[in-house]
């Protein structure tokens, strides 16, 4: 149980590291903001998972419990932040929010 652990927990550090690198080197907000939701998203999805999965090594009733609640959780995550990241967009696209094109020429 312990190596698909790690190798969930690697995964999704490797995930969150991507999205930031995302954050930093891209032009604009919209596209800081794609990075920034998948990224994470996935990242989220890939740690809780491997809590779960951890939490599940000692099998009693209240492990399966918790691990079920992390579940939810990573439910909640998978549904939540897409949602969030594209209001957070549709608000900057209506505030004003010019997106970036290449040559600095906007339709």
């Amino acid at each position: 149980m312990t190596v698909p652990v790690i190798l969930l927990l690697c995964a999704g550090v490797f995930f969150f590291i991507v999205g930031v690198v995302g954050i930093l080197r891209f032009p604009d907000f919209y596209t800081r903001l794609h990075a920034a939701g998948k990224c994470d998203t996935l990242g989220a999805i890939l740690i809780l998972l491997a809590l779960a999965l951890f939490n599940l090594q000692e099998f009693t009733l209240t492990n399966v419990l918790v691990s079920l609640k992390i579940l939810a959780i990573l439910a909640f995550v998978f549904v939540s932040s897409p949602t969030a990241t594209h209001a957070i967009t549709e608000a900057a696209l209506i505030g004003g929010v010019e997106p970036w094109t290449k040559g600095g020429k906007r339709s």
